[in-house]
């Protein structure tokens, strides 16, 4: 696909279509109310619709509509090998209608359209074809017994999902709940992010245009408290699946207890440490990864490198080479097809990265570089790539999420003060080591309490491997097989072969 310059793009916004009314039962819906909210653009704080704002009602009415298609059968009883096409089908559409796509999600949440496109879009295509290819090579069981007994092993779907999304990556997360839940079988309500709820209702109609039956896949766009904690605390749903913060994550998580216990997961939040050993490989690759792994999408990424643990006998001359790569990483216009950095998501997530700033440097870290918000539109959102250096632990840029580009430096002296380090946070959802030494490898990604760690570079891995945290970073998985327990109930059905 040859690369689109800004030009290209901004032709482009003219004509494409906004979609902005909720999918309930396979229709294009507004809310009972007739409520609706403002779909702003972070990129320069122009109105991109009027969106559907979900509550209550609508609530019940997709859960009735999910309910209905479960009961009846007409997607939970197909073959795995009919519903793989089925989502195969859908894998294909999201990739014919790439560029819609990847527009809408910049429009929306303020990323880069280049990351948009090579790394949303991809990524989701990827996720539901991984997905429909998985389901029908996943078998049950059979339980060891005498000749005169059969004792069956079963998973059966869920039923009702209600997967509650984060705005920083719309799509993908989407894609992570909708793959293994609608492979397995189940019907789902998806609650987008009010923040970024445009692609998500694009993907409901994706999916109903390549064959998924009316009422599997619903979407209601809204507040988190009108529309996503009815959906956590309904007793007709069965499972809650979220991405998020912690906070929001442990209220949910309460609420669906209050409720019928339906089956809940929780991704959420994360602290990961960059530990960067003397021997490492190549500092110069170390510094540059170190840069991209905390400012790429603008730094609002769950697993952020936002600790940087150097060895003190190379801190000094790794952070200047972090302080260098970040120049580079300037945030420019989201359509700009070689932007490094786009806009922060909306005005209080950067009001709120800006308060950990101050806070940085009111508690004594020194500010090598950033700390300012950037002049690149009018009335848009956009923060400098920020560093700073002799940051402790105590310090709260040190401890909290900041969600958003700014990096603490931190210094430690030998193996076991990184360990101490690194897992001296609630979170624990995933770290990086950079050595020379194999054996240290090993060790240090041992002793990490972290759900992924990657070993001389940031962020690796694909489908294939399960993503989720320790600690407070959540339970449960996503991506690769054991993403589908999360969608199913075990069965063990027991024949008395005797007579």
């Amino acid at each position: 696909m040859p690369n689109k310059s800004r030009s290209d793009w901004e032709q482009m916004v003219p004509n494409l279509r906004i979609p902005h009314q909720a999918i309930i039962g396979g229709q294009s819906v507004d809310s009972a109310s007739g409520e609706t909210f403002d779909c702003v653009s972070p990129i320069d704080g122009k109105v991109l619709a009027s969106v559907a704002r979900c509550g209550t009602e609508d609530v019940e009415r997709a859960v009735a509509a999910g309910r209905k298609a479960f009961d009846s059968g007409v997607w939970a009883d197909q073959p795995p090998a009919a519903r793989k096409q089925v989502l195969q089908r859908f894998a294909a559409a999201i990739g014919d209608h790439a560029e819609e796509l990847a527009l809408l999600e910049t429009l929306d949440m303020g990323k880069p359209v280049g990351d948009s496109l090579a790394v949303d879009v991809a990524a989701t295509v990827r996720c539901i074809n991984w997905n429909a290819e998985a389901i029908d090579k996943v078998y049950d069981e059979i339980a060891p017994t005498g000749p005169d007994e059969l004792g069956l092993i079963t998973r059966e779907p869920l039923g009702v999902i209600g997967a509650i999304v984060p705005w920083n990556f719309p799509m993908l997360m989407a894609a992570w709940k909708l793959g293994p839940a609608l492979a397995t079988g189940n019907s789902v309500i998806l609650k987008p992010s009010e923040k970024s709820p445009l692609t998500a209702i694009r993907l409901a109609e994706l999916a109903l245009e390549a064959g998924l039956p009316e009422g599997v896949f619903n979407v209601l766009t809204g507040h988190g408290k009108e529309a996503g904690e009815p959906i956590a605390a309904h007793m007709d749903v069965d499972g809650l699946v979220f991405t998020g913060s912690t906070a929001v994550g442990k209220q949910l998580l309460s609420i669906a207890a209050l409720s019928n216990m339906k089956r809940t997961f929780v991704e959420c939040g994360g602290k990961s440490p960059n530990v960067v050993f003397a021997d490492t490989p190549d500092i110069e690759v170390a510094a540059n990864a170190a840069a991209s792994a905390i400012f790429f999408n603008q730094g609002e990424v769950c697993t952020a490198a936002s600790r940087l643990l150097v060895h003190e006998s190379i801190k000094d001359d790794f952070i200047d080479l972090v302080v260098k790569a970040a120049g580079a990483m300037q945030p420019t216009h989201p359509l700009e097809p070689d932007a490094a950095m786009g806009a922060m998501v909306d005005g209080i997530q950067t009001d709120r990265v800006m308060e950990y700033v101050k806070s940085g440097t009111e508690d004594g870290a020194t500010l090598r570089c950033g700390g300012n918000r950037a002049a690149v539109e009018e009335n848009g959102y956009y923060i400098e790539p920020t560093v700073f250096d002799h940051v402790s632990s105590e310090m709260k840029i040190a401890r909290e999420e900041i969600f958003g580009p700014v990096l603490s430096c931190i210094s430690f002296s030998d193996e076991d003060e990184a360990v101490r380090i690194a897992n001296d946070t609630p979170y624990g959802l995933a770290a990086a080591i950079w050595t020379s030494d194999l054996s240290r490898a090993h060790r240090v990604a041992r002793k990490i309490r972290a759900g992924s760690v990657w070993i001389n570079y940031y962020d690796g891995g694909d489908m294939t491997a399960p993503f989720g945290g320790f600690k407070q970073s959540g339970n449960g998985r996503d991506k690769s097989l054991h993403a589908l327990q999360k969608y199913t109930e075990l069965k063990a059905t027991w024949i008395n072969l005797g007579g």
